[in-house]
This record gives structure tokens, C-alpha cells and sequence, in this order.
């Protein structure tokens, strides 16, 4: 097959190295807008449930990655200035760079063609072939191109993010919220590599405005949440690379693909931070278009259709979960007044995914002292 690709992030540099590897014969093109040696991002996350199914269809990638990443088994709730752990929460860390550059790596090893800085306008320009793949990110300009087809639905939520990193090093993956005068910061913070960690701050609209953060400069930005998270920080500096305020965008799609286009990663359905989900969907997006081609072989009108069937249900299930952890988010004022340990629960079963028996499975001191404070709880 002669199969076009435009973006090269995980999505679509996964797909392309499935394909190669299974058939060298493919002719097989990744176009990638920004250089090589980007380095927009800081680090990704993956549970280990996330990771097994890189190193099930892919070991020779998964053990690339292995030597990239770190890896801790605790999560930490910062709530009225108290810490609360979260046990048995294994989660490995490693840079996007780094996992990029795995990819790459594995990629050119198959034979795949890589063409970076070099933005595809319209897929047009790629001349015949039998499948073109977009996964060009949640603003994909080829999902706009063919919008009246695809009818994304774009749904921008209302708390601001910014994106910073730290060589302050958190090894439990800590979710922070600091109470102040001009309201309430959240910190998403986590250790990616042996030198840095990832320092997300998300915001409410009110403490965007009453801040002022909006008519900040990014330097000013940055000195701001150096303040609110001066006692988690402990004197060591944020790093900004880009890391400008934006609203996030919850990406769904009607309809997955459109003649031989198909939208697979960011493109075809974002996640949300909160979650650590969005690499993941991208690189279960990429193995199971792979596995409807083993499926459908060349026959791309099956092997589309095939995609969706597949792909679909699992896809929702964890964006709907992804969408409840973000209302989490958004709703927290009836939520602060609550005692840490009560907090840190609430935050764990925030996505309905995890009952009290799982929480009682996963992390028994904590279920034992919420059951403690609440007496009543019915927990057959």
C-alpha cells in the first residue's frame, strides 16, 4: 500500500512503523510541520495498564522506551496543606522528546520515510495513494478542510492551563491546590526524566480574571505561580517553553473518516490532561488501524469501517471518563471545605471508574480512614 501520513506525533509515527514492519513492501511517507529537534512539550505519562499493550504488539518499541523513562508507584493529593498518598498508582514518565525520538528511531530502522518541517496544506498535495492518515493534533487544519464531512464538535472547557516545567523533582505524581486571595490554582506535577518534572498549573475562570493573569506577560505568568506554589516548589524556578494560558478542547467527531482519510489521535478525539490519556488514545488509535488492515488487508472501504467498529467503544468509554474527571475539575468550590482524606477519595473515584472495593483493593490505608470518618458508608 502507498500510505500518506500527515503529522508526526506518536499516532501517527506508531501507525507508520506497524505497517512497515509488517510489510516492508509499503511505501510509507510521515510529513511533520515542525523540525526534528522540537522540543514543544515536556513529559507523557503512561499507567501500566497503558503501557502493556505497546510492549504486546510492539516489545522491541516498548523496551526502546524502557530506557528512556522513569518509573514511581505513588500519587500524592496536596489539599489545606496536607499531603495524602495515593498507593499502588504505577505510572512510568518519560519525555515527549524521548519517546519521539523512539519512534523515529524505530521507524527509519523499518524503512519509513520521515519528512520534517514540512506542513501539508491539503491532502491533495500528496498526490494518489490508497490511505492518507491525519493525526495533525487537536487543531487539525485537515479535520477543518473536511469539517462539513467529519462534523467535529468542539467543546472548550472553561478552566485555563499552563504548561511548565521544574528541575524540582516530584516522584509521586502530586496534584496540588493552593487556596489564596485571588482564589484557586491547581498543580499537575509530575517527575519525567532524571533532571525534570512536568508542572501543569490549571486555573478558574474567576481566578483568571481576579489574578490578572491574562494581561500578564509569559515571564510575569511564571512568576505568579512561582509565588502560589512557592512551599511545593521550594525555591526552585518554573521553565517556560511556550507556556502560554489556553483553554483546552474536548475534540469529538461524527464520522471518522472520508473516502481513503482517516483521522486517527488528537485529530479524531482529544482527552484531557487530567487524565494522562491522550497518548495513549493516539497509540491505541494507531494499533488498531493496523489491526483492521490484518483484518480487511488493502481493501480500504473495509478496513475503514473495520477502524470504527473496533476502535470505537473503547474510545468512548475513556473519553466519557476523561470528560467526568475534567468536570471534577471545574466544580471543586462545594469540594474545598472537605477534610483531606475525604478530598483525596473524592478525587480518586471522580471519573466513576473505581468503586469503593477498588479503592479498598488498591489502597486499603486510605479506604480504611475514609471509612473511619464516615461511619456510615454502606461497603458490601
Amino acid at each position: 500500500m502507498k500510505i500518506r501520513i500527515i503529522g508526526g506525533g506518536p499516532a501517527g509515527l506508531f501507525y507508520a512503523y506497524l505497517m512497515k514492519r509488517d510489510n516492508p513492501a509499503h511505501d510509507i511517507r510521515v510529513f511533520e510541520r515542525d523540525p526534528e529537534d522540537a522540543t514543544y512539550g515536556w513529559g507523557v505519562v503512561f499507567s501500566d495498564i497503558a503501557l502493556s499493550f505497546v510492549r504486546d504488539i510492539a516489545p522491541e518499541l516498548y523496551e526502546a522506551m524502557t530506557h528512556r523513562q522513569v518509573v514511581f508507584d505513588e500519587m500524592a493529593v496536596v489539599h489545606a496543606g496536607q499531603k495524602v498518598t495515593l498507593a499502588h498508582n504505577t505510572f512510568h514518565r518519560m519525555a515527549r522528546i524521548d519517546l519521539l525520538k523512539a519512534l523515529h528511531a524505530q521507524c527509519r530502522k523499518v524503512g519509513v520515510e520521515l519528512v520534517f518541517a514540512c506542513k501539508v496544506e491539503d491532502p491533495a498535495e500528496l498526490g494518489e495513494c490508497d490511505l492518507v492518515v491525519a493525526s495533525d493534533g487537536a487543531n487539525s487544519p485537515t479535520r477543518s478542510r473536511y469539517q462539513a464531512h467529519f462534523q467535529p464538535q468542539l467543546d472548550v472547557r472553561p478552566n485555563l492551563l499552563a504548561w511548565y516545567g521544574t528541575t524540582r523533582l516530584f516522584a509521586a505524581l502530586s496534584l496540588i491546590f493552593r487556596q489564596g486571595d485571588e482564589g484557586l490554582a491547581i498543580a499537575h506535577a509530575y517527575q519525567y526524566s532524571p533532571t525534570h518534572s512536568t508542572f501543569l498549573v490549571e486555573v478558574d475562570p474567576a481566578t483568571y480574571q481576579r489574578s490578572g493573569l491574562g494581561a500578564m506577560s509569559e515571564a510575569q505568568s511564571l512568576s505568579w505561580c512561582e509565588k502560589v506554589f512557592a512551599e511545593d516548589l521550594q525555591g526552585v524556578p518554573l521553565l517556560s517553553n511556550k507556556s502560554s494560558w489556553f483553554r483546552y478542547t474536548i475534540v469529538t467527531n461524527a464520522r471518522w473518516h472520508h473516502g481513503n482519510l482517516v483521522l486517527i489521535g488528537d485529530a479524531l478525539r482529544t482527552g484531557h490532561p487530567s487524565v494522562g490519556s491522550g497518548t495513549r488514545l493516539a497509540m491505541q488509535d494507531s494499533i488498531a488501524l493496523f489491526q483492521a488492515y490484518k483484518t480487511c488487508g488493502s481493501d480500504v472501504p473495509q478496513l475503514l469501517a473495520e477502524f470504527v467498529k473496533i476502535r470505537r467503544p473503547g474510545s468512548d468509554a475513556l473519553q466519557q471518563a476523561a470528560i467526568k474527571s475534567t468536570e471534577w475539575y471545574e466544580n471543586l468550590a462545594p469540594k474545598m471545605q472537605l477534610d483531606p482524606i475525604s478530598f483525596a477519595y473524592d478525587y480518586l473515584t471522580r471519573s466513576g471508574r473505581v468503586s469503593h472495593a477498588e479503592v479498598r483493593r488498591r489502597d486499603p490505608e486510605l479506604a480504611a480512614a475514609y471509612e473511619k470518618l464516615h461511619p456510615g458508608l454502606d461497603v458490601a
